[in-house]
């Protein structure tokens, strides 16, 4: 499985910029990433007060290139870079070795 993490510092961010981040998760970039072609699915994560991250897995290599390039493209410019005041720290292409679902399942959800 084709992966790619993003991930912005949040170390010089502005106080509150977690509860802003996971409100335009909420109310907006779920939306976007929800039945998007190419995408097997999204998580958002966090280390409040240290990182905001992106993790995906894509269904192909073309998916994930093209992704990867139009998303680092305007990289400085998305919306995170703008709510966080910077441009990712990291844009890294990886393998997922497997994923396997708990008892508990699994609920696509915009809040955690």
């Amino acid at each position: 499985m084709l992966g790619l993490t993003v991930r912005w510092s949040l170390g010089e961010a502005a106080d509150g910029v977690d509860a802003e981040l996971a409100a335009y998760v909420a109310d907006t970039s779920y939306a976007r990433f929800t039945g998007m072609t190419g995408l097997q699915f999204k998580t958002w994560r966090t280390a409040p007060g240290e990182w905001f991250e992106g993790s995906y897995v894509f269904a192909s290599d073309e998916a994930r290139a093209e992704f990867q390039a139009t998303f680092t493209e305007g990289a400085a410019d998305s919306p995170v870079s703008r709510i966080v005041g910077s441009a990712p720290v990291l844009v890294e292409p990886c393998d997922i070795v497997a994923i396997a679902e708990g008892w508990e399942g699994f609920t696509a959800t915009p809040r955690a």
